[in-house]
């Protein structure tokens, strides 16, 4: 069956559907991550977004059980060059065609990936539309024109009440704006014990439970939509240990009198270099954002910048100058991409350490 992609600008790409049957309005971004679509299609932070993969050839693994980063995945469609006819992998459970009719999401294949990425990278990310063949595409170009983007994206995706993930070490709190499973899992790596809150959790709630430390999580969207965390991270901090990731990072920042900007296309996937300042080491993280914090607007904060990125010098990591706090833009994580971040999730683990050895 044929199904078209329809951008906000008319552009239009057709391909062969899969995944679910039926239409989606949604933000069209690109991920260049070789490797994870599982981890990417399932990652909270896509929640209202059609995802294209830069990467010419996807669902050749299949899907597998391990691999999830939420169990309802929220992303709105799939755009690829190529669906892999069959899957091909030892843990394979299902195909990606599967997957997505499974969860109700929309997918297009056979499409110029390349060509429409360069559409993304020149007008920024758009408004675009998924609809089937016997579709009167003028009617759907006005409706997308019309259609006006949610805005309340991380209440969509964050937990409603708390839950544990039990461990026997540190007591950390974690507050969900659109959590990553891959984060609980380095966490137990390092036996913590960790409570999951949602993202209007309030500072007492927090506080009540004791923590050693507390994680600012990631998750979709414009941080400024987001006004709660930020009166929640003003009463915390300097009370606890405090360590932000994406979206956590950009309102620990705000929190403390900066300013976030929407770039033009973000950074999503599993390649970008990132400069410590400090020691000039380069690491390469697996990224997924839209938002960035404005370099500029940190001289007049108790911010440091500790991270950069190489290739366009964006802001991707600060410190607080008197609180036990810090906060980093990329995922340390690693889920999916490279390993080389992971030394951010044990100074989170020192920090707490050094806490409780002053306090």
């Amino acid at each position: 069956m044929k199904r078209t992609l329809l951008l906000e600008d008319g552009t239009t790409f057709v391909g062969e559907a899969f995944g679910a049957e039926k239409a989606t309005v949604g933000e069209l971004v690109f991920t260049t991550g070789m490797t994870g679509y599982q981890e990417g299609i399932t990652d909270p932070s896509f929640n209202g977004q059609i995802i294209v993969f830069t990467y010419p050839l996807i669902g050749n693994v299949g899907i597998n059980r391990d691999d999830f980063e939420s169990i309802e995945p929220s992303c709105k469609g799939v755009v690829v060059r190529e669906l892999a006819r069959r899957a091909s992998n030892w843990r394979n459970n299902l195909s990606l065609d599967e997957f997505l009719k499974q969860k109700g999401i929309p997918g297009i294949s056979g499409i110029d990936t390349r060509a429409l990425t360069k559409i993304v990278r020149e007008k920024g990310a758009i408004k675009a539309t998924l609809i089937d063949g016997k579709k009167d595409a003028e009617h759907s170009l006005d409706q997308l024109r019309a259609t006006v983007m949610p805005k309340k994206l991380v209440a969509e995706v964050s937990t409603t009440k708390a839950y544990p993930s039990p461990g026997l070490g540190k007591n950390v709190v974690v507050i969900d704006f659109g959590l990553k499973h891959s984060i609980l899992r380095e966490l137990s790596r390092y036996q913590c014990q960790v409570t999951v809150l949602p993202y209007n959790a309030t500072a007492e709630q927090v506080l009540a439970l004791a923590p050693d430390g507390v994680l600012l999580s990631n998750g979709p969207g414009d941080p400024q939509d987001v006004p709660e965390a930020l009166t929640l991270i003003r009463e915390i901090q300097g009370k606890v240990p405090l360590f932000g990731i994406c979206l956590g990072h950009q309102l620990f920042s705000l929190a403390n009198g900066a300013k976030t900007y929407k770039l033009t296309f973000g950074h999503r996937g599993s390649n970008h270099p990132v400069r410590e300042v400090a020691t000039g080491r380069i690491d390469f993280t697996s990224q997924n954002h839209g938002y960035a914090v404005s370099k500029e607007s940190l001289a007049e904060t108790d911010l440091i910048v500790t991270h950069v990125e190489v290739n366009d010098e964006t802001v991707e990591g600060v410190k607080h100058r008197h609180y036990p706090a810090f906060s980093v833009q990329f995922h340390p994580d690693a889920a999916p991409g490279p390993h080389d971040a992971h030394h951010v999730i044990q100074e989170f683990i020192e920090l707490m350490d050094a806490w409780k050895e002053s306090n």
